[in-house]
Order: structure tokens, then C-alpha cells, then sequence
């Protein structure tokens, strides 16, 4: 039995296990439906076109954790952002974690996904917005929507400023010989909120993992949020990311994905526009080795006027490994007097590591100022010979170089401990040692 036959068949017996609303139970069955005709996307369609599944899904996931694993802090203290203090909130192997979460709040509404869909406090906000601006046509989208049931949900009320970050991350023990997780966040932000929302996926052993995810950001009027993915990843470790951010009048949402470790990566990123000056930032850094595949699909879709986006992703790919980034701004009609900005720069170190950019702009408004750029190239010589001239080694000089290439969107961590942790990280990637190893 394949993967997909597994996940159908299993279907059944999953829903018997939860205590699930009808109307939660059709949005279940069309999902799974969806997900049974269309099958695993493949090379074939144009959006997948650079990234193929077929290798990870030839392994034997369990797709139901039968046993929960318990793990101590001291063993994964260093995934934290342990210099100041947050809220956590973390899972083990797909289950949540009372243990090594931190959720003690004053004023906000931060719980679990199988609480908000289940009990019926929670059922009138489930309503307005599990599952909205989520895509009911992207086959992993709908297979996680089959399947929702754990994962974060995080209300923040209007007007509330939230004093510390919230760290929402998934560990997976290894215990099972390959594991396949599907968490589902749901993030609402009132008007005139702020947060600052850190997510991690971390193995402990060198088992399989694959993890489809789907997040859900409604940011309302004048919200601010600031969202940050590290994807740090084992070399056996696969990751499907579908984040779903909905922006109302004035909000500000910025994504920043740093993506360095695991298999294969895929992130997709889609905002959608429904007020006027909304600002929506996405920023990436991307560095990579060995046969690595990091895919970043991106999507600004434009829909009312005088709105801004920005665009800005940094690749550096070394040995055998591939990158791939396809960026998509789409000006709506209406939309005039945007403000559309995307640039793709790659490096790539040796002659074997591969990059496929395809940045587009489709635009139906007549008012508009967009532009999108992608360059490709190797360091520069000319700087190194320099810089070696002035008594900095070669090795030095090159990370010298690469690392100022990715300061432009370090620059724009707004949380200074993690600039710091990103930078480090960053350091031991392109051959630093600062004895700092994550």
C-alpha cells in the first residue's frame, strides 16, 4: 500500500476518533476528497515543476504516532531562543507537550487546534476562519485539512501588544522508524495587535520525518505581525510549508524564512490583500550543500489599492544541491497606485549546485509601480584577491562575502536575540567556527 492509499484508508477511522461539528466533518470529507483525485502533486504541473516527492514517498510512514514520547528540556534547551524568555508552545511527534510548553498568558487566547475545533467556546471563531483563506484546491493544503486536528492556535485580542515572542515547535523523536506529521496553526491577530511569532520543525535522530504543515494568519486592521520559519533541519527530514496570511486595512506582515538544514524544503507563501495600505514584506535566506532542495513558491496577490510588498531572497548553494524560487505578484484591476517590489539573488559555489528562478508579475491595473530582478553568479575574485591581500585567508574571506550578500535581510530581524542566534547559525554554515552549533 502506498502513501496515499494509507492516508485515504486511514481517513475513516480518524474521523471516528475525534468529536468533530458536521459542518467541520463536510469540510473534512470534500478535502480528502480533493486529496484522493488529485493525488501527491508531481513534476508535471507547472507550480512543482523543479521538485519531485517520488523519493520521500517511497518510505513506509506511520502516519498516527501510536505512543507518546516524552523528552527532557536539557536535551533540546539549545532549539530554544533560551536567551530571553518567550511563550512556547511545542509538540512531540505530532502530540502537544504540557512539559516543555510555556503558555501562562495575561490577556491572550493561546491553546491547542484539537481544543478550538472540538469545544464549543471556540466554535463561532472556527467558524469565521479555519479553513477561509486556506487553498481548497493545493492537494497537501486539503490533505492537512482532512487531518486537522493539532497544532497552535493563537488569538491575540485587539489592541493587545504581546510583551514576549511565542516559539511554536515541533519536535519528532525519531522512536518510529519513519513518521509523517501534519500540524495546522491558526493565527488571529485583532486590530491594532502585535505579535511576534517564531516556528521550528526539529528532528533528534536521523529517522524520516515528513511534515506537511498549514498555517493561517488573519491579520486584522492596523495589526502587526511579525512571523520568523528557522528550517535547520537533519539531512533526513522533509518539509511541505503552506502559510496562508489574509491582510485587512493597514496591517503589516512580514514573513522571514531561514532555511539551512533538512532534505527537502518547500515553502509556500501566499498573502492576499482586503483593505487598502496594507504593507506585506516576505524576506529569505536560504544557504544549502550536499543534495539539499530548498523550493520557495511565493504569491503577493494584489487586490486593492495603494498597498505595498517586498520581496527580497538570498540563496547561496553549494556541492550537488538545488534551489528553486518562483515568485508571483498578481495586480488586480482595482488594485491601483501598488507598490510591488521582488528581488531573487543567487550564488552558487561549485560547478554542480543547480538554481530554476522564475520571478512574474501579472498586472491588470494601469496605476502601478513594480519590479522584480533575479541575478545568478559565483563571488566575486577581484574581492577576494583583495581582501586576501590584506591578510584575511581565503576561507575567511569568502564567508566574509557571503555573509555581507545575506545582511540585507538579517538586517530586518526585529527580535535582537534572534539576529543574533541567525548570524551564528550562519557562520557555522559557510565555515565560521564561532563554536555555536545548531
Amino acid at each position: 500500500m502506498d502513501l496515499k492509499e494509507k492516508l485515504v484508508s486511514s481517513f475513516m477511522a480518524f474521523e471516528e476518533q475525534i468529536d468533530v461539528t458536521s459542518q467541520l466533518h463536510d469540510v473534512r470529507t470534500s478535502a480528502i476528497k480533493n486529496f484522493e483525485n488529485k493525488g501527491f502533486p508531481t513534476k508535471k504541473e507547472e507550480a512543482w515543476k523543479y521538485t519531485s516527492l517520488n523519493a520521500i514517498l517511497k518510505n513506509d510512514f506511520t502516519v498516527f504516532p501510536k505512543h507518546e514520547n516524552a523528552i527532557e528540556f536539557a536535551e533540546v534547551k539549545k532549539y530554544f531562543l533560551h536567551e530571553i524568555d518567550t511563550y512556547k508552545v511545542i509538540f512531540v511527534d505530532g502530540k502537544f507537550s504540557s512539559f516543555l510548553s510555556s503558555t501562562t498568558h495575561d490577556g491572550l487566547d493561546v491553546c491547542l487546534m484539537s481544543s478550538a475545533l472540538t469545544k464549543p467556546k471556540y466554535k463561532m471563531v472556527i467558524d469565521e476562519y479555519f479553513n477561509k483563506i486556506a487553498s481548497k484546491d493545493e492537494t497537501l493544503t486539503t490533505l492537512n485539512t482532512a487531518f486537522a486536528n493539532e497544532g497552535a492556535y493563537i488569538n491575540i485580542p485587539k489592541s493587545k501588544v504581546v510583551e514576549k515572542p511565542i516559539e511554536i515547535i515541533y519536535f519528532s523523536t525519531g522512536v518510529e522508524n519513519a513518521l509523517m506529521v501534519q500540524p495546522r496553526n491558526l493565527v488571529i491577530v485583532g486590530e491594532n495587535a502585535h505579535v511576534q511569532i517564531i516556528e521550528r520543525h526539529q528532528s533528534l535522530n536521523e529517522n524520516p520525518v515528513l511534515t506537511n504543515a498549514v498555517t493561517e494568519i488573519f491579520a486584522q486592521k492596523r495589526a502587526i505581525v511579525d512571523y520568523y520559519k528557522i528550517q535547520n533541519d537533519l539531512l533526513t527530514a522533509n518539509l511541505i510549508d503552506n502559510t496562508y496570511i489574509s491582510q485587512k486595512q493597514e496591517s503589516r506582515v512580514s514573513v522571514h524564512t531561514f532555511s539551512f538544514g533538512g532534505n527537502i524544503t518547500r515553502n509556500n507563501l501566499n498573502f492576499y490583500h482586503f483593505g487598502e495600505r496594507i504593507d506585506s514584506t516576505l524576506k529569505g535566506i536560504t544557504i544549502i550543500g550536499d543534495k539539499q532542495h530548498v523550493d520557495h513558491y511565493t504569491l503577493v496577490n494584489h487586490a486593492t489599492p495603494n498597498c505595498e510588498s517586498h520581496q527580497n531572497y538570498k540563496t547561496i548553494l553549494a556541492d550537488s544541491s538545488t534551489g528553486v524560487f518562483n515568485g508571483k505578484i498578481y495586480v488586480e484591476k482595482e488594485a491601483q497606485k501598488t507598490d510591488a517590489f521582488q528581488q531573487n539573488n543567487n550564488i552558487l559555489i561549485g560547478d554542480k549546485a543547480t538554481i530554476n528562478a522564475k520571478p512574474q508579475l501579472e498586472i491588470f491595473a494601469d496605476d502601478v509601480k513594480c519590479s522584480h530582478g533575479c541575478t545568478i553568479g559565483q563571488l566575486d575574485e577581484s574581492a577576494m584577491f583583495y581582501m586576501q591581500q590584506r591578510g584575511i585567508p581565503r576561507k575567511e574571506a569568502k564567508a566574509l562575502l557571503m555573509y555581507a550578500f545575506s545582511n540585507t535581510v538579517i538586517e530586518s530581524i526585529k527580535i535582537p536575540e534572534l539576529k543574533q542566534r541567525i548570524t551564528k547559525i550562519i557562520a557555522n554554515k559557510l565555515g565560521v567556527n564561532l563554536g555555536f552549533d545548531l
